[in-house]
């Protein structure tokens, strides 16, 4: 019954944000998806840790999306759109739009770990199987937390470049928005890879850890392709309005996490294994059709000036795992991890992240100076 009320909750939630992002109000849809993640971040994580119960965490989950709506609901109604003015066609030319990318989204992001959750309860025990699903669960919701919030404004700004200079400039602010997505998402996957002892510590409850930071480590990298997926490569196909190979991709994607797992050993670590791998398969997939139907990609600079700023947090950071994980040691580790990613960003401009983080200094400036 509460995955059900999770379910609405949701459909609530992105419609909301759907008609928000229509009507080009940044600012309210900043404040709703930074809600819900404040909340859900809160909620969710300290419920799960509160009552070491699922069913809390699930909880947690409901009460960020309805209640980022119910806070802002005032904001929210549209006065200017009574129902009558709806017209078949319209809604006929945005099912055609919008029903790919739910479907895939529905393979890659509910169908596939619900499938091998299933197979690793069959094969193995419950225990194991809630082991993974725990790790599966913050880490999904991690990436796609930061990735969420960075699509609050980059895909607004590739829509306005299509619309207002045509679909060159919009493929070219797609390609920016993959560079800045993979700038930021890389060095947040390996720092928190990094830190995960003291995470672990700090966290998550006794009884799981140890294999939480084992499932973990192997589904990060599957998670990060996933984020890739979603908020990178996915926009250029809804600027182009050409959804269907999202299909496609997701269900290749469904195809290899079956055939991996039964390649692999038969241990449940091969099911973590494989679908962190048919996930990676399922970006190269698009990412593919991307590129075979016109996409523009950022320059290989930005993403080897990403790896090697992310190298360079490994090596300095990589010695502090010998020591007693805490939350000091996590401070310090965050510190370090920014200070050197931040370096990179600075000498390189990945991504044109240090003119744009001048730009925002400079803007703070001025209002303190008028004001």
């Amino acid at each position: 019954a509460l995955a059900v009320v999770g379910a609405i909750a949701n459909g609530f939630f992105d419609f909301h944000t759907a008609m928000v992002r229509a009507r080009f109000d940044d600012a309210l849809y900043g404040r709703l998806v930074l809600t819900k993640n404040v909340v859900a971040l809160f909620v969710t994580a300290g419920g799960a840790f509160l009552f070491h119960s699922a069913t809390m965490a699930l909880f947690g989950v409901c009460v960020s999306m309805a209640g980022s709506i119910l806070i802002y609901r005032k904001k929210l109604r549209d006065d200017g759109a009574p129902p009558n003015l709806a017209h078949r066609a319209i809604a006929r030319k945005c099912f055609i739009y919008a029903a790919p990318i739910i479907v895939a989204n529905l393979l890659i992001f509910a169908l596939m770990p619900m499938v091998n959750r299933a197979l690793m309860a069959r094969w193995f025990d419950y225990a194991e199987t809630g082991q993974f699903a725990l790790a599966n669960d913050i880490g999904t919701r991690m990436v796609m937390s930061i990735g969420s919030s960075l699509d609050v404004l980059l895909f607004q700004l590739a829509v306005r470049a299509d619309e207002q200079h045509g679909g060159a400039h919009g493929r070219s602010q797609i390609a920016l928005n993959m560079a800045i997505i993979f700038a930021i998402l890389m060095p947040a996957c390996v720092g928190v890879w990094l830190t995960l002892p003291s995470i672990e510590r700090l966290v998550v409850p006794e009884q799981f850890r140890g294999p939480f930071q084992h499932y973990f480590s192997i589904l990060l990298p599957g998670q990060f392709a996933f984020a890739l997926f979603g908020f990178a490569i996915v926009p250029y196909f809804q600027i182009a309005k050409r959804t269907l190979p999202m299909i496609l991709a997701a269900a290749l994607a469904c195809v290899a996490d079956i055939v991996l797992i039964f390649l692999l050993p038969p241990e449940p670590s091969s099911i973590a294994l494989a679908q962190s791998g048919a996930m990676i398969f399922g970006l190269l997939t698009l990412t593919g059709t991307a590129y075979l139907t016109g996409a523009q990609f950022p320059p290989m600079r930005d993403l080897f000036g990403s790896l090697a700023g992310a190298a360079a947090m490994v090596a300095a950071l990589w010695p502090l795992r010998s020591i007693e994980p805490g939350a000091l040691l996590l401070a310090a580790q965050v510190v370090l991890g920014i200070a050197i990613y931040g370096a990179f960003v600075a000498m390189f401009d990945i991504a044109g992240l240090r003119g744009a983080a001048l730009g925002f200094v400079e803007t703070l400036r001025s209002k303190v100076s008028r004001g």
